[in-house]
């Protein structure tokens, strides 16, 4: 059997994807957590699947049954990532991004419970329990019966692969799964790469002999080419080039490209949405209480690190998010931490003490993880499991750096989506692949230098700051306690967040003409370190913390 750690050493030395750009709009998405491998992409991988299926029914009979196969790590560590939960919603037609969140809860609530499939129109999102009318061909999906977790098996392009198939009459059976290969009329396989990215079968074979005249589309995600983008870039010394010949800053870059796929006011409106998800992640996570679903009784911290700092809690100042508040969100936000904050400077001075800024980069990396884990509404970033580093980073300097506004958190966001589209196609964003460096590490990374670059470092000293905080988060293992994205994942979050602003501070103090690593070496060290680690590491919850930590769970 070819296994994940093969098909890794297949790689060495291979530019996968030679033609791939991406998107600041790629590596940031709004969806449901708490995993973007293994809750977010299978969710578009089911959604994919089941669009093809109208072209195939001729009827109502046409097709009577679906199964959803789960492989490697997937299967591991899939239900305390919510990826049944995903599986079922994805089919049913629901967008991660737009699903109302109680929808969610209902079904996470249980989730033995059936979903409707439509197999002739596309399905709109609704509430929960919603049935089809007379007229629409459906069918209905039993995750018990038709999920199945294989966990000892593991597909050749990828930890994280799936198979979905749809059966006819000759294949169904109530009993058990179908087993005749022969009787399934449609199949597909798609593989989860990390950050919400997903492959589908045909991409991953022919990923080889990928031409500049074939680029590859990866399903579900992008389909941007080198011929999209004017200024491309697949290494920090091309973006830096880049840089120098337009005399941009890495934002300016990013914009550059971006305004090739999207006007002015669209990309503006797109970034200030994911400032406005990502701060309304963080107030619910400031704003909540209680334990974590998922067994570990996991405590949620960072309302009562909020309240402590605040004098009250923080929905007695800010209502909870809704549709007509969001927009205005970071600003009340910061207006509200600034009064606060103006009352409890220390003594002598007139600067915001270092350990209450510290408390607040926590909560505010807490929040967004802990909301994460609870399966709230977050911005993949470039992950899930470290969607909290980079929001972390955001607020603390929109809430104690003076003058801040839109135009400084837009820049802040393409320069961080530009320095994680250099991970993605250098190395890895895949926890299953590298383990969390992959995830935290990319993350802090992408925040180093996008707080560096508005604080005035130059570009040199901005790459230096994303190359500080990779290279202190190498070999960082991915080891979920019961495959829950709670420990250690909520905690790391905080760790990166700190790593990331000590990076840019000390990439600004620095000569980078002076320095020995660069941003490109420690990319292709990162990607080294992920072939090299035990797979056991890479989100199996099989070594490390997973099994050093006495747990009680209950199975999903």
């Amino acid at each position: 059997m070819h296994t994940a750690s093969d098909s890794e050493s297949d790689n060495i030395g291979k530019e996968r994807y030679p033609n791939e750009r991406i998107s600041v709009f790629d590596m940031f998405k709004i969806g449901v957590g708490p995993s973007s491998s293994h809750t977010m992409g299978p969710w578009k991988a089911a959604l994919l699947f089941v669009n093809e299926l109208p072209q195939i029914v001729t009827g109502a009979s046409g097709i009577t049954r679906l199964q959803v196969e789960l492989f490697g790590s997937l299967a591991k560590t899939g239900p305390g990532h919510g990826t049944d939960l995903a599986v079922m919603l994805g089919l049913a037609g629901y967008d991660p991004a737009t699903v109302p969140l109680d929808v969610v809860q209902h079904y996470a609530a249980d989730r033995s419970q059936s979903v409707v499939v439509k197999l002739k129109q596309s399905w709109e999102s609704g509430a929960a329990g919603s049935t089809p009318t007379s007229e629409q061909a459906a069918l209905e999906f039993h995750p018990t019966r038709d999920i199945h977790f294989l966990r000892e098996k593991i597909l050749a392009y990828h930890p994280n692969g799936m198979r979905f198939s749809a059966f006819n009459n000759a294949a169904n059976s109530v009993e058990k799964a179908p087993t005749n290969c022969s009787q399934a009329i449609l199949t597909r396989t798609y593989f989860s790469i990390g950050g919400g990215f997903v492959v589908d079968e045909a991409d991953a074979v022919n990923e080889a002999e990928t031409t500049a005249a074939s680029p590859p589309s990866l399903s579900g995600t992008m389909t941007h080419s080198v011929d999209d983008f004017p200024y491309p870039y697949r290494r920090a010394d091309e973006l830096k080039h880049h840089c120098h010949a337009l005399h941009e800053p890495i934002s300016g870059v990013a914009l550059r490209n971006e305004l090739r796929l999207r006007s002015i006011p669209e990309i503006e409106q797109q970034l200030d949405q994911i400032v406005v998800k990502m701060c309304a992640c963080v107030v619910s996570g400031l704003s909540a209480s209680g334990d974590l679903p998922g067994g570990l009784n996991v405590q949620r911290r960072a309302p009562g690190i909020a309240a402590t700092l605040l004098g009250s809690p923080l929905c007695y100042l800010i209502p909870l998010p809704d549709p007509e508040s969001e927009p205005e969100l970071p600003e009340v936000l910061a207006d509200v931490i600034r009064t606060i904050e103006r009352r409890s400077v220390s003594v002598g001075t007139d600067r915001v003490g270092f350990e209450r800024i510290l408390r607040w980069i926590s909560a505010f990396a807490l929040a967004a993880n802990e909301e994460n884990a609870a399966f709230g509404r977050v911005v993949t970033a470039p992950t899930n499991g470290a969607a909290g580093v980079i929001p972390a980073v955001m607020l603390y300097y929109l809430c104690f750096t003076e003058g801040i506004g839109r135009p400084e958190l837009r820049r802040f966001l393409l320069t961080a989506g530009a320095i994680g589209s250099l991970f993605k196609q250098g190395a890895t964003i895949s926890a299953a692949m590298g383990g969390c460096q992959a995830e935290i590490g990319v993350s802090a990374a992408m925040a180093a230098a996008a707080l560096a670059e508005l604080q005035g470092a130059d570009i040199d000293q901005t790459l230096m700051a994303a190359e500080i905080a990779m290279e202190h988060h190498l070999g960082l293992t991915c080891d979920p306690v019961g495959g829950l994205v709670q420990i250690p994942c909520i905690e790391r979050n905080t760790m990166g967040a700190a790593k990331a602003i000590a990076a840019a501070a000390l990439a600004i103090s620095s000569d980078p003409a002076a320095a020995r690593v660069s941003l490109d070496a420690v990319i292709s060290t990162m990607w080294a370190t992920a072939q090299d680690m035990n797979t056991k590491y890479k989100e199996t919850s099989e070594g490390g913390l997973a099994v050093h930590i006495p747990i009680n769970v209950i199975e999903c």
